[in-house]
């Protein structure tokens, strides 16, 4: 009896380590994957994601790359979790990393873009694109990235509807990205209509199942449906 369940336990975490390569795979396919469309939305110049307007406005002000500002506000962000109570995951940590270094290496490769033909294909590709990469980094649940969890956790802490927090926030960034120099557009609006749906449809084809224990292990993070309400 004692070697059967012996054996069954083998079993249980030698099927555990593919599974967790797995969750890893794409939770780093995912953060390349979104500071790669958000690159492309950059690029195109017709309005990017609500935070990327803000990191625009701060990096015409600075002189720093936009991926390096999205790195340093993700690390602000991240602080502001302490007094909400908030615990990060490993996907939280790398997601202020990984995106701005993949933004900026992505757009360092783009060329200019001159004309709508190639701006409008650009900012439509990075949109999906860029669903396509929240789907996949919320699918392995590893913690949710420094943004959501700061409105997920006004959301505890107020008692407001998510929608709520997430509007207030995302306007007052848009609001002061733009008084910074950020650029506000078509596809700022295009992208806050669309990632909600998209990103649910990308997540439901890319969830892994999980093991009670491994969602312990993950993050203790707020639940998929949360972190993507509008």
């Amino acid at each position: 009896m004692h070697r059967a369940t012996t054996s069954s336990r083998g079993h249980h975490l030698s099927g555990t380590k593919p599974h967790l390569a797995r969750r890893l795979t794409r939770l780093y396919a995912g953060l390349t994957l979104y500071g790669a469309s958000s690159a492309l939305m950059v690029s195109a110049g017709l309005g990017p994601e609500p935070w990327n307007v803000l990191h625009q406005g701060l990096s015409a002000r600075t002189g720093l790359p936009i991926g390096v500002v999205s790195i340093i506000v993700g690390a602000a962000v991240l602080l502001l979790w302490i007094p909400l109570r908030q615990r990060p995951g490993l996907g939280t940590v790398s997601n202020v990393f990984v995106c701005g270094l993949s933004m900026d290496a992505t757009l360092a490769l783009l060329p200019d873009a001159d004309s709508l033909a190639v701006r409008v294909p650009l900012l439509l590709a990075g949109v999906v694109l860029n669903g396509a990469a929240t789907g996949l980094y919320i699918a392995a649940s590893f913690g949710p990235g420094p943004r959501d969890g700061l409105m997920t956790g006004l959301h505890a802490r107020t008692g407001r509807s998510i929608r709520l927090t997430r509007t207030l926030v995302e306007v007052a960034v848009v609001a002061t990205g733009f008084a910074l120099g950020g650029t506000v557009g078509f596809g700022t609006v295009l992208y806050a209509l669309a990632i909600g749906p998209l990103a649910q449809f990308f997540l439901r084809r890319l969830a892994l199942p999980a093991s009670s224990a491994e969602r312990v292990v993950a993050s203790g993070g707020p639940p998929e449906r949360a972190i993507l309400q509008r």
